[in-house]
């Protein structure tokens, strides 16, 4: 089912979650523990992330060498797996960043393949690599561009012209929102802008940054509102589990945390830090569905036992 099916057929709170793929040479048990885990609260959709090449340096007997690597594979197994063998809607991330339009649309093909109908398209984070044009290649820029490649194989056209049984492909297509601005955008009328551009381009939903003030999330929504943007917003949520990450996580998503979030952190013990996010979580998620957002993401990533502390405290 599409992500959009979901939101219009549910008759009670969706939350959904976001795992990502093992390091290149890792085990996937670890994340099939997470997924028996998470499999338990019935999710309408599992989004899993995509990891271009990057570009990385490493000691060798003749010195220093750059080598470029994918260091996360497994994207398009691992939704195979999800669909296939949980019954739950994959969501794989489809980036624009180290990927030409060429192998997106294989990639796309696959995943038709497979009846995997739903897909996140975000530009990606520099990673240091640039991928090489050769051969005619081209790329996409912006997550509006490759919206807009995915909408044009949705009616049926696609990048080579005698393409055999090119049939029209039938993806819901996500994007992603910055209710505090991504880093790139000067201010947040453009940024909001440049989502319209991609609501245009033929997104069906958009899923936010994660955020850890439901003010912002509320605010957000309007200004899409005020600029014709009608498509349904879901807030992203992240448990916070240690006082490193009240550092790191604004530091790398450009997002602010309430002082009275921070304050708790830091009066409380290691040992109970956990709980204090869930605490918070839990208040974020009471009063989103109270105010009727059509569903609730959560960035689990590898780590279940935050959300089975929450789903528990929510009686789910």
């Amino acid at each position: 089912m599409k992500v959009i099916e979901h939101l219009k057929k549910a008759t009670q709170p969706l939350i959904s979650f976001e795992i990502i793929p093992p390091k290149r040479g890792g085990d996937i048990k670890s994340l099939l523990k997470v997924v028996d885990d998470i499999a338990k609260f019935n999710p309408p959709f599992i989004d899993i992330t995509s990891h271009a090449a990057e570009v990385i340096y490493e000691e060798t007997p003749k010195g220093i060498q750059r080598k470029v690597k994918r260091k996360r594979p497994g994207t398009l197994g691992i939704c195979a797996l999800i669909q296939n063998k949980y019954n739950i809607d994959a969501v794989p991330h489809i980036l624009c960043q180290g990927f030409t339009r060429e192998e997106t649309e294989d990639f796309l093909i696959e995943l038709r393949y497979l009846e995997i109908k739903n897909i996140l398209a975000v530009r990606g984070d520099e990673s240091g690599y640039k991928k090489p044009l050769i051969h005619g290649r081209s790329a996409n820029n912006y997550a509006a561009n490759l919206v807009a490649q995915i909408k044009n194989m949705n009616n049926g056209k696609y990048l080579e012209d005698n393409l055999l049984d090119a049939k029209p492909s039938n993806f819901c297509i996500g994007v992603g929102g910055y209710p505090e601005k991504h880093i790139d955008a000067p201010n947040m009328e453009l940024d909001i802008r440049y989502l319209k551009e991609k609501v245009d381009a033929g997104a069906d939903y958009i899923v936010t940054q994660m955020l850890f003030n439901n003010k912002v999330y509320f605010d957000f929504v309007d200004k899409c509102r005020e600029a014709g943007i009608k498509t349904p917003i879901i807030p992203g949520l992240k448990i916070i589990t240690s006082k490193r990450q009240m550092q790191s996580i604004p530091r790398n998503f450009n997002i602010d945390l309430p002082a009275e979030f921070t304050n708790e952190i830091m009066e409380a013990k290691s040992e109970n830090i956990l709980e204090v996010g869930v605490n918070w979580s839990l208040k974020q998620v009471t009063e989103l569905f109270d105010k009727k957002a059509p569903a609730i993401h959560f960035y689990i990533m590898q780590d279940s036992k935050p959300i089975n502390m929450l789903m528990h405290k929510l009686g789910m």
